[in-house]
């Protein structure tokens, strides 16, 4: 009887290697940011080598005595590959690689991996492979032996390797068609988005540095179901959803992809259409993990994506997530940014009330108080409240519907010229 033989990939052993301009606390910081990135794209992370310097070197990242050290870690370690902790030129990877002997990753290359495997609408591919294309445009000559490299790992899911991508001419061919085809993804979201504005439907943009909680409160308020792990980037697809108030307003919910700090130029290009939901809600739900000790930095790196992205002038409502996480006294969190501020748990519910009532406060500041009442032949216009505003009364009496309401302010006029009953008594 013959044998089964079960097969497994095998397991990546990555050496983290980073040059420190700035601090060693930030160097720290961003390759524990590192490490994860590595976990979440399958790879175990062994080992860690920093040099201090004042920049960065431009042929070889690290100088050669620290490359000799890189070398020495390497053997010692049985590490299969390294990972840098900045997105590295085509001349430093290949120099890198010949220098080492090893297969050479960078901080880009682990994230595009990362959306490689979490890409699941065609959307969401598109842009994942118009990202990763543009990256290796640019490094063909740097990555010819990588690209050509047999098996599997970090760097080589997607349109990785297939001849498509070894040929400049035709990855540029590629990448056009890519192009147009996110181009009517793009015109389709401004038909979606032109529709909602007619419709008068307001927008929520949930926006935060990944793993903050973004989809776990989503489905917490909405039933969403979509999937919420804590990993890096657990959600790439964006997700829209109707939120319905106590009051009767509706608002639509949108979950974006997670932003991290050195997030790749190209990411933000191939997402930008995706991305660019921000820029025309009307609120920012911007979550923020209020339990990791970096929070500080993660809200930085979220308002410089937004500049970035040009979204300004809107509403902000922060919310402080994972509260439950907390041990202890804990003092109030602060964002001075926003325009609000509110503490919650997605994951138990604690808190969501109080943003839900702030979100219904926000909608009713942005319309106009209605009293009226309204002949029975105008019974219609209650549709026209129920739609587009907030109903919060209405009797019945002889001389018709008696009516109070908070109505958007370019249907105020219009509901006042419909009715010539006059106001209610004070």
């Amino acid at each position: 009887m013959a044998e089964l033989i079960v097969t497994q990939a095998e397991e990546e052993r990555v050496l983290l290697i980073a040059v420190s301009t700035a601090g060693g606390e930030e160097t720290d910081a961003s390759l524990d940011e590192l490490e994860e990135l590595a976990r979440t794209a399958g790879a175990r992370t062994v080992g860690r080598v920093v040099q201090n310097r004042e920049k960065i070197h431009p042929g070889t990242y690290l100088g050669q005595g620290k490359l000799e050290e890189v070398r020495d870690r390497l053997w010692e370690l049985d590490a299969t590959g390294v990972i840098c902790d900045d997105e590295l030129s085509p001349a430093q990877m290949r120099n890198l690689e010949e220098a080492l002997e090893t297969k050479v990753m960078d901080r880009t290359m682990v994230i595009l991996d990362i959306f490689a495997s979490r890409a699941a609408t065609s959307e969401g591919k598109i842009q994942v492979e118009l990202a990763q294309l543009r990256y290796r445009a640019a490094r063909l000559v740097g990555m010819r032996d990588s690209l050509s490299r047999l098996g599997g790992g970090i760097g080589t899911r997607g349109p990785g390797e297939k001849k498509l991508e070894t040929d400049r001419r035709l990855i540029h061919e590629r990448i056009g068609q890519l192009k147009a085809e996110l181009a009517q993804v793009r015109r389709h979201r401004e038909v979606i988005r032109g529709q909602r504005q007619k419709n008068g439907t307001p927008t929520a943009a949930i926006v935060g540095y990944t793993n903050a909680g973004k989809s776990t409160l989503l489905n917490s308020l909405t039933d969403a179901g979509i999937l919420a792990e804590d990993k890096l980037f657990a959600t790439l697809d964006p997700t829209t959803r109707a939120l319905t108030l106590s009051g009767g307003q509706t608002i639509l919910l949108t979950d974006t992809v997670g932003f991290i700090r050195k997030l790749p130029h190209h990411l933000i290009e191939a997402f930008r259409s995706t991305l660019e939901e921000a820029r025309y809600c009307d609120i920012i739900l911007h979550v923020v993990d209020c339990s990791n000790p970096r929070m500080d930095m993660q809200m930085h790196v979220v308002y410089e994506t937004l500049r970035e992205l040009e979204v300004k002038d809107k509403t902000v409502v922060t919310v402080f997530n994972k509260i439950d996480r907390l041990e202890g006294e804990f003092g109030q969190p602060r964002d001075l940014q926003a325009d609000y501020q509110i503490c919650i748990s997605a994951r138990t519910g604690e808190g969501l009330p109080r943003l839900t009532e702030c979100l219904e406060a926000i909608l009713r500041s942005q319309k106009v108080y209605l009293e009226e009442v309204f002949p029975y032949s105008e019974a219609g216009n209650l549709q026209i409240i129920r739609r587009y505003g907030e109903l919060l009364s209405e009797e019945y009496g002889p001389d018709g519907i008696a009516v109070r309401a908070y109505v958007p302010a370019e249907r105020f006029a219009a509901l006042k010229t419909k009715s010539p009953a006059s106001r209610l008594p004070e």
